[in-house]
């Protein structure tokens, strides 16, 4: 009899050695004796056990189970089921989206209730004013300062849209906007609810405070087509037309078109407005830019799949320059004859534009990054190119030396066209993430001034389109930035 029962625990014990099940429970009980008798092999374990998820890495106390949750609040594991054959799933990304949620709402009530924020430690108006009344500082290092001050404190307010057709403003949604050169006018792509894409015009003059209220100018006709690029073009006068890179549907191929900015003020009548200037056949761009420099008077680039077209609008002669990549991104330079080109190898380089053919000589500088190119910008002497890339990179080129002389950490990217944009005036640049989160650099030394979260919950369909100038509004407007994010449109305007 004693026998019998000897065998049987032994049995059993055996059982239990051999179930997976078993042997993992009583691993995760003696990890768990370890963890209370050794504080600091706990924090070892952790550093080297992969985690499950991210919540569960702040909880030294907690192990890890392979294909299991820990719930902090409820403190119970729950299973992760897989996606495809479940309806409400608990799976590693609803988890990351919870807790990014979480993140957000969090970071949105702590803007609200901060009236002031200071990006530099030791930083604040009374001490910037008391180190130049000292002389401490000169006049371009206290208004760079101040600027960057200023941006920290920066408050989100609605901006009121009014238009001729209210129902409208309701369904479609912000797809991009693009401020023109005085900031007095704003360019919108809108994506209707029935399929395609819708443009419009939004006058800023009235952005003013406390009441913002702005006035979008639609305009009908131009309707039903996808944008793959946009820029303002000068052709009569200073930002007189819009270059839009269409893409082509069905039968119809894509297409440059520049499109007379006047055919969007709703003052004209309807028989008195000029047609569509004109349109060239250029199908699959990816990328657009208009030329300011007086050797390529009236023209504009388009960076298509392993090609470079350079276009005029007088006589529409191209040059045509060949590539190895896609090219993504194109800004013409001022000053010195050339066009610089983002491709998705990576590359950037310059076409000098005085070669007339495709011969040798064309390519005037080359740097690298190491994911695809998505903005490239030009400073203000012509001597330094901020470009970013698919991977998150931000970086400052010195053109003279090609060597990157400045980083900017923190930005979000892993497959998204994302623009950059760099403000020397007030020394700052601005981008928008893939987690949808909108970041302040200051462009002296790279410091993150400011992490603005988007108003809505954050997804990928929904990344806001921001506008950053000195002057919203015209000449008489305030510093402040525009963000465009579904069917709303915010103003974080200098306090």
């Amino acid at each position: 009899m004693h026998k019998s029962r000897g065998q049987s625990r032994r049995h059993g014990r055996r059982s239990h050695r051999h179930n997976p099940w078993f042997r993992q429970h009583g691993s995760n009980e003696r990890n768990n004796t370890r963890v209370q008798q050794s504080p600091q092999g706990s924090s070892h374990s952790d550093d080297e056990a992969p985690s499950t998820s991210s919540s569960t890495a702040g909880s030294s106390s907690v192990p890890d189970l392979p294909g299991y949750y820990f719930d902090p609040e409820k403190k119970r594991y729950f299973r992760l089921l897989p996606g495809h054959n479940n309806c409400n799933p608990l799976t590693k990304e609803s988890i990351r989206q919870k807790e990014m949620e979480s993140k957000r709402l969090q970071l949105l009530e702590e803007e609200d209730k901060q009236g002031k924020k200071t990006a530099r430690l030791g930083f604040n108006a009374s001490s910037l004013l008391q180190k130049s009344k000292l002389g401490f500082l000169n006049v371009t290092s206290y208004c760079r300062l101040a600027h960057e001050l200023r941006v920290s404190c920066m408050q989100r307010k609605k901006v009121q849209i009014q238009s001729s057709d209210p129902s409208a403003l309701a369904s479609d949604r912000f797809n991009l906007i693009l401020a023109d050169t005085n900031s007095d006018r704003l360019f919108t792509v809108n994506d209707v609810k029935v399929g395609g894409s819708k443009y419009g015009i939004i006058n800023l003059r009235g952005l003013k405070t406390p009441t913002l209220r702005v006035h979008m100018h639609e305009n009908l006709y131009f309707t039903n087509r996808k944008v793959n690029a946009v820029s303002w073009a000068s052709l009569n006068h200073l930002d007189s037309h819009i270059l839009l890179c269409l893409m082509g549907i069905a039968e119809t191929p894509g297409c440059a078109t520049l499109l007379p900015a006047s055919l969007f003020v709703s003052s004209h009548p309807a028989g008195d407005r000029p047609g569509m200037l004109c349109s060239f056949r250029i199908p699959g761009a990816w990328s657009c830019a208009w030329s300011l420099n007086i050797q390529a008077n009236n023209c504009f680039s388009t960076g298509l799949s392993r090609r470079v077209l350079v276009t005029s609008v007088v006589t529409g002669h191209r040059q045509s320059f060949g590539t190895s990549s896609d090219v993504l991104a194109q800004q013409f330079a001022v000053m010195a004859p050339l066009l610089f080109n983002g491709c998705r190898s990576g590359e950037i380089f310059a076409i000098d534009l005085r070669c007339r053919n495709q011969g040798k000589g064309w390519k005037a500088t080359r740097l690298l990054h190491d994911s695809a190119v998505t903005s490239v910008q030009i400073l203000q002497e012509e001597q330094c190119l901020m470009a970013s890339d698919m991977a998150g990179t931000i970086k400052l080129w010195d053109l003279r030396t090609t060597k990157c002389i400045r980083q900017y950490e923190g930005h979000v990217n892993e497959y998204a066209h994302l623009p950059l944009h760099v403000h020397e005036e007030e020394g700052i640049v601005v981008a928008v993430g893939q987690d949808c989160y909108t970041r302040i650099w200051s462009l002296h030394d790279a410091q993150l001034l400011r992490t603005i979260p988007s108003p809505h919950p954050t997804s990928k369909a929904d990344i806001p389109s921001v506008a950053f100038s000195s002057r919203l509004g015209g000449f008489r407007g305030a510093p402040g930035l525009l963000m465009a994010i579904r069917q709303d449109l915010y103003c974080f305007s200098y306090s």
